[in-house]
């Protein structure tokens, strides 16, 4: 297999989130690809099966530990570099989580841009053990919340709790138990926690912990970021339509930024747009 490696979520090689893109994995079982991505060694490779349909892919994703339903950097690193290879356009993924399109765009300076449509939205709530065991882990206490944004766990393709600091110092300082975290993720099913601070209603700062991916964690979260824009518009927190910016991956040296769309229309798909550079 060709492997190809890109930056996601960012127009310069030393930002964004490093993904492996496979454009033809004919073929290749999952003992395969789980294998490949841990030589790979980045939170996620893709790896597509082209279909007889043109634009129409199969995708699965993996982690060096595990395949997960959707992945929203690999999925902006995939289309970017499917459209290096056979130019811009509309593109139409078969993930485990359901059908995700995605459009292609170059830029007035070159650069290619990749905007996806999350599955449908949804949340779900945390019960107050879970959520108790979720914050000792973090080494947080429920003062550390911003009550303005109530704890869930939100779905776009792959679960996610969301948990909302009420002072950016506190996201700026992350140090977690790994094994109880994974643990409990495990036990869960969930992939990342989505751990935000709101700036303003158009700027939000994340860090997504990922240790069931064997990840400390990720510097960019398509899928997180498309199922915080789920959460907003289920509880009512954001004004619709709604685009909004989430800044991930500068706390480890390795700045990110994804922009979000929100349709108004309750249960449609959550847009996610980021550029990709080939490393």
């Amino acid at each position: 297999m060709e492997i190809l490696r890109y930056v996601a979520f960012s127009a310069d090689r030393a930002g964004g989130n490093p993904a492996g893109v496979v454009l033809d994995a004919t073929g290749a079982d999952e003992v395969k690809m789980l294998a490949t991505a841990a030589e790979v060694g980045y939170s996620e490779t893709a790896f597509v099966v082209p279909s007889d349909d043109n634009g129409t892919l199969v995708v699965r994703y993996f982690s060096p530990l595990a395949e997960v339903p959707f992945c929203g950097h690999a999925t902006i690193a995939t289309a970017v570099a499917y459209a290096h290879r056979h130019g811009p356009g509309r593109l139409l993924l078969h993930t485990k989580a359901g059908p995700v399109p995605v459009t292609t765009a170059i830029d007035t300076d070159g650069a290619v841009t990749a905007s996806l449509e999350s599955v449908a939205p949804r949340t779900a709530s945390i019960s107050e053990a879970d959520l108790a065991e979720l914050l000792k882990a973090l080494r947080w206490s429920v003062e550390d919340l911003d009550p303005a944004l109530p704890p869930r766990a939100a779905y776009a393709g792959a679960w996610h709790p969301v948990i909302a600091a009420a002072e950016r110092a506190r996201l700026a300082d992350l140090d977690y138990d790994m094994p109880a975290l994974t643990a409990l993720m495990h036990r869960k099913d969930w992939t990342t926690v989505d751990l935000v601070w709101r700036e303003s209603h158009t700027e939000f700062h994340a860090r997504n912990p990922f240790p069931p991916g064997g990840v400390v964690e990720d510097p960019a979260t398509g899928a997180a970021a498309a199922a915080l824009g789920g959460y907003l518009r289920e509880l009512q927190l954001i004004a619709l339509p709604a685009t909004f910016t989430v800044h991930q991956g500068a706390d480890m040296g390795r700045p990110s930024t994804i922009s979000v769309s929100v349709p108004e229309e309750a249960g449609t798909g959550i847009g996610v747009t980021g550029t990709a550079v080939l490393i």
